[in-house]
């Protein structure tokens, strides 16, 4: 496994000098093709502001946004995308917000609307404390487009702080979004109009062809999967994490416990009554403050966490507010605890490359 990566590596690597050179025109083709109506673009300058924030946690520069972003965010998975529990998700997201958060994660795709619906209700009176941000898991220009509008109005808001290439996987994924019609065009008509302020790019599947992405256009961010189990298996610590960096790239970490089935408090189902995917007899092997001060001692700027309680939330914050960073001795130690549960803990990966 380990060489067939490294050859991989060294042949993205190789390739990256050429994908960066072509760049700038792959943009300026696809501006130009989605250049009508520039009578309509606005310019969004002022950031969101909680003035909880920074008594809340430390705080970091959201890559070259300009924007100080609180170590641990809400994600909209969890209780806010579940159809039925509106009235808890709308408890979660204004106690969050009461807490000093001042980020919030969701996708379209989340729970088939119901996380950004959810979001929505609170964003309507809380708009100017929140970067908010959403994805298009679409790879076209019209159905992306339709997306952001459908975005929009579930959030109650005219304008996303950061919308996001969705989970890109695959190098046909990669392909079409660069395309003429594809969903890139989106982004940049998009911005352009003043709909949205940043762009950025997800995935949790493999790390090199995020990195084809980061080479072909400069995005804003990226929110990559990354935890304590990372580093075993087509690390994104290892491979992506760097480019990130030194592109000054804001940094957003997720699957920081992947869903519970990473900590020792978790207690596997029946595996009948597990998805075939996520299927596990073993239970987690580390603590939810293990793994948030994991990924917080990382250069990311701040972690996206879903929870199913405020209980659970209020947790997290105060572990956030009490956070050092770990000694290369305790990472080693916790990515150690994870060796069991590589594959639980990195459910998200691509594992058809036969490991």
């Amino acid at each position: 496994m380990s060489d067939h990566i490294n050859k991989m590596n060294r042949r993205e690597f190789i390739g990256g000098t050429v994908a960066a050179t072509l760049a700038m025109a792959t943009e300026a083709a696809i501006a130009s093709a989605g250049g009508e109506g520039q009578s309509k673009k606005k310019t969004l300058k002022d950031h969101p502001y909680n003035p909880r924030t920074h008594k809340a946690m430390p705080t970091r520069n959201l890559g070259k946004t300009g924007y100080q972003v609180g170590i641990f965010s809400l994600g909209g998975q969890a209780t806010v995308e579940t159809k039925g529990k509106g009235k808890e998700s709308v408890a979660i997201i204004s106690r969050a917000i009461d807490l000093g958060v001042n980020y919030i994660d969701t996708a379209a795709g989340y729970g088939d609307g119901v996380s950004e619906i959810n979001i929505g209700q609170v964003l309507r009176d809380r708009r100017t404390e929140v970067f908010q941000t959403s994805k298009t898991a679409d790879r076209t220009y019209d159905g992306s487009m339709r997306l952001l509008e459908k975005s929009l109005k579930q959030l109650q808001t005219d304008h996303l702080d950061l919308w996001q290439l969705h989970n890109l996987r695959r190098q046909d994924e990669l392909d079409q979004i660069f395309s003429k019609d594809g969903a890139l065009k989106a982004l940049l008509k998009a911005r352009e109009n003043g709909m949205v302020r940043f762009l950025g790019v997800t995935g949790h599947y493999e790390p090199l062809i995020l990195k084809q992405a980061l080479d072909r256009f400069d995005f804003d961010t990226i929110l990559m999967a990354v935890n304590a189990a990372d580093t075993h298996y087509l690390s994104f610590k290892r491979y992506l994490l760097p480019i990130a960096q030194r592109k000054g790239i804001g940094i957003i970490g997720m699957k920081l416990a992947t869903r519970g089935r990473m900590l020792s408090t978790w207690a596997p189902p029946p595996l009948d009554q597990q998805p075939e995917r996520l299927r596990t007899p073993k239970p987690g092997t580390i603590t939810m403050k293990e793994s948030l001060y994991y990924n917080c001692t990382l250069p990311v700027s701040t972690n996206i966490v879903g929870v199913d309680t405020i209980e659970q939330l209020e947790e997290n914050v105060k572990w956030a507010s009490e956070f050092s960073p770990l000694s290369s001795e305790q990472m080693e130690e916790i990515e150690y605890k994870t060796l069991p549960i590589v594959r639980q803990g990195l459910y998200f990966r691509r594992w058809d490359l036969g490991a």
